[in-house]
Parts: C-alpha cells; structure tokens; sequence
C-alpha cells in the first residue's frame, strides 16, 4: 500500500513537472519536443530518483547521478536537494542547486541561478523558496534565508537576506520593491523596478534645488526688499525642507537594504 501511494505520488509530481512547461514556456510546442529536448525537465526527473536515493542512506550512487546529470543537462542539483512538484528550470545552463537548498512547488528557475552558501557553516546553509517563486537568469540567492511565497528576483540580483512574501527584489546586494495593488506577471521582467535610478534621481533632484537656492542668494536686490526675500526664502526652505525629507528616505531606505 505503501510503495502505490509513493509510485502514485511520484507519478503525479513528474506530470506536474511536464504540464508546468507548457505554462511557462511560449516556446514549447508539443509532448515529444518536451520530452526530448528540455534540460530542466530531465535534470529534475534524475534528481527526483538520486533524491529518494540520498533519502535511503544510500552511498556515492546518488551524487554520481547527480553528477551525470549535470554534465547532460548542464544544471547541478544536489540529490540532497527538495524540489516541489511543477517546478520549471527555463534552459537550465549553469544553474547550482545546494545541499540543503529547499524549492517550493511551482518555482521558475532561469539560467545560472545560484542556491548556495555563504561559508562552510554545517546544518541548513542553502535557501528555502517558498511556493510560485520566480528567480530571474544569474541571480544568486546565498545563504539559509527564506524567500516568501510569489516573491520575484530580477536578474542578476543578489538576495543575501529574507524576503516576506508578494515582493519583488532586485539589484546588488538584493533590495525589495514593493509592487501593492499591482499584478506581476511570472515572465514580465521588463517591467521589474530600478531602485538604482530612483535613488540617483532623487540625488540629482536634491544637486538641482541646492544649486538653485545658492543662484538665487548670489542675485543683488535692493536694500528695501531683503525683508520679502527672506521671508521668500524662508518658506522655500521650509517648502523644500518637506520634499528633501522625502528624497531622504528613499536615499535611507536603499542604503538600508528598502525593506529587507
């Protein structure tokens, strides 16, 4: 009864792995091209077999597996590695999946994704993602963090630190970028935030009101209106005092880590 329920549920994960393509793949046009020509697929159905393995104890045969995977499909995962069912690992070269690293259920993986460590720490050193998480081709999640559920990395990141769930993260080292009341779809990384650029413009936008303020004081005027000048000035001061507060948090925020 036991050995059914497992056939059964192995069945059911690898159905899962296949349908998934066709989902995330504009590219995919039929069973037999997916069947034969799609790394990912394969890498996850020999590491599903060298996982139960590793989970029997048994020795050297599941990471020859796992090494014989990579060297067909390019994609390295370690066979002590838990992989949720309707995974996708898009194209798949160069991607590193660690020991203890944990993938939740539906997860796109691009190409050259890292799951790794951050040192020779022993125990849980490798990421746990929760489930729909997308992870955009090179980034690097490192270390024994958590990514919450629907949360998207952009290409390239570095995610060093735990992300809460329905966040986005990008840049180095990863930062979030909140995206309320808006729907990000899994495969629409054009759209994905810059943090960089609203930092650098909120810089830029302070260097302009500065260089404004000193134009304005070099100007000469008459004596009979300094009093209307300050008072001029004042209020801009106190006016612009608001709007550079604001370009300060944002500032603050990014060198803070925005939210992580």
């Amino acid at each position: 009864m036991v050995c059914l329920f497992l056939e059964t549920s192995v069945l059911n994960t690898l159905i899962a792995d296949f349908r998934i393509v066709f989902d995330r793949d504009p590219a995919a046009r039929n069973w037999l091209e997916v069947l034969t020509c799609y790394p990912g697929l394969h890498a996850l159905a020999m590491h599903r077999f060298s996982h139960w393995l590793w989970t029997l104890g048994l020795p050297v045969i599941p990471r020859l597996l796992s090494h014989l995977a990579r060297f067909l499909t390019g994609i390295e995962i370690h066979p002590g590695a838990t992989i949720g069912r309707g995974v996708f690992i898009d194209h798949g070269m160069g991607v590193v999946i660690g020991e203890t690293a944990i993938v939740g259920d539906y997860a796109l993986i691009y190409q050259g994704v890292t799951l790794g460590g951050t040192g020779k720490e022993s125990g849980k050193r490798h990421p746990t993602l929760g489930e729909n998480v997308v992870v955009g081709a090179g980034a690097k999640v490192l270390g024994n963090i958590y990514i919450g559920h629907n949360v998207r990395i952009g290409a390239g990141s570095v995610v060093l630190r735990e992300v809460p769930s329905d966040c986005t993260v990008v840049g180095v080292p990863g930062r979030i970028v909140y995206r309320a009341g808006e729907r990000v779809e899994p495969l629409d990384h054009g759209r994905l935030p810059d943090s960089e650029a609203q930092v650098i413009r909120a810089l830029v936008d302070r260097i302009e009101a500065l260089e404004q303020e000193v134009k304005t004081l070099r100007q000469p005027l008459p004596a009979q209106t300094d009093a209307v000048l300050v008072g001029a000035l004042a209020g801009s001061r106190e006016h612009e005092g608001l709007h550079c507060r604001v370009q300060d948090r944002v500032i603050n925020e990014f060198f803070d880590g925005a939210g992580i």
